[in-house]
């Protein structure tokens, strides 16, 4: 079962536990009940909500990642679970002992797959397309000629093709400190793959600082940021979505189009399931090159789905309806929109 993503940043609210169920108040009103066991990631971006001790001990018992946003509503923080996985200190040495041929090896596969899946983002005939998948099919191991950079290059050069809703933009600069609207909402949407991806390699019994290319001193997920690369194009294609409807905003309903993501169809080996799921497939991929019983990764392949605002709850952006409005529906219209992950 596909674990739930909740985001709370409307309203105040505080966090309890009760009978092995989070409850959500607000006022000293309970307005929402969700077991703990269903789910996998809770993010916070709202500065007065409270927590029991009791609830948040519950939710990394049951393996959730809870996310805590700081004043620019980018994650800020993760609550990981310690794993009580069985054989952790097994895995930790072969993760420690792996050798440098196999790293950048695997590295090689990753660069790999990030590169085609940007390639996969731009329509089949441009230039810049055929130019990507050059570069995929070239890349050495380690990279050392540096393809990931530039098949960046390329592609943040033709994302934002100069059609009709972004004919008034200046052209677009990928910036991973950008202040604009644009970077926000791809910042965000990255973060939340990487506390996904620091979760799946937690839960398999790995430790997220000890990486594979990424070896940043004082960088605490240096594996998450390896294994996020070839699902970064994923977020970029839902951006881009997002500004050929003038959703550019980092508002609840742009936060619930990426959070959407992690129910995105993916496959791994050749079966196919939500990203969430799949991550534990690819990481336990990993886990095998460690120990010496694979030499490949099994990287998650995805085809980016339409984005369709009625499944965030949304009004169109030609209209002037509010979030809010857009929340104030029938019952029967909120159960039938089945979302596994939206913002309370």
């Amino acid at each position: 079962m596909i674990k739930r993503t909740i985001e709370i940043s409307r309203e105040p609210a505080h966090l309890s536990l009760r009978l092995g169920q989070l409850v959500l108040e607000r006022e000293h009103q309970p307005v929402s009940t969700i077991p703990c066991e269903d789910l996998g990631m809770v993010v916070v971006d709202h500065s007065q909500v409270s927590y029991t001790h009791s609830a948040l001990v519950a939710l990394v018992e049951h393996d959730a990642v809870v996310v805590v946003c700081g004043k620019n509503h980018l994650p800020a923080g993760l609550l990981l679970p310690m794993t009580d996985h069985s054989e952790v200190v097994w895995r930790l040495h072969d993760q420690i002992a792996v050798s440098k041929p196999l790293r950048k090896q695997l590295w090689r596969q990753i660069v790999q797959a990030k590169i085609r899946a940007q390639a996969n983002n731009l329509p089949a005939s441009s230039p810049e397309r055929t130019r990507l998948l050059e570069l995929a099919r070239t890349v050495r191991s380690g990279d050392v000629t540096n393809h990931e950079a530039q098949a960046a290059r390329v592609f943040w050069t033709a994302w934002l093709p100069d059609d009709e809703p972004t004919r008034q933009r200046s052209p677009f600069r990928r910036n991973a400190d950008g202040e604009d609207e644009i970077n926000i909402l791809l910042n965000y949407g990255y973060s939340i793959l990487r506390a996904s991806v620091a979760r799946a390699i937690v839960m398999a019994g790995l430790h997220p600082a000890f990486g594979l290319q990424h070896c940043n001193r004082s960088n605490l997920f240096c594996l998450a940021d390896d294994l996020m690369e070839p699902l970064r194009p994923l977020v970029d294609a839902r951006v881009r979505e997002l500004v050929r409807l003038s959703q550019t905003e980092l508002s609840p309903i742009t936060k619930a189009a990426l959070l959407q993501l992690l129910t995105q169809e993916a496959t791994t080996g050749g079966e196919a399931g939500p990203l969430m799921v799949t991550l534990h497939r690819y990481v336990a991929s990993l886990v095998k090159c460690y120990a010496g019983e694979s030499e490949q990764l099994e990287i998650p392949e995805y085809i980016p789905a339409p984005f369709d605002p009625k499944s965030v709850e949304a009004a169109s952006p030609s209209t002037n309806r509010s979030w809010a409005a857009s929340r104030r529906r029938s019952r029967a219209e909120t159960v039938a929109s089945e979302l596994a992950n939206r913002p309370f």
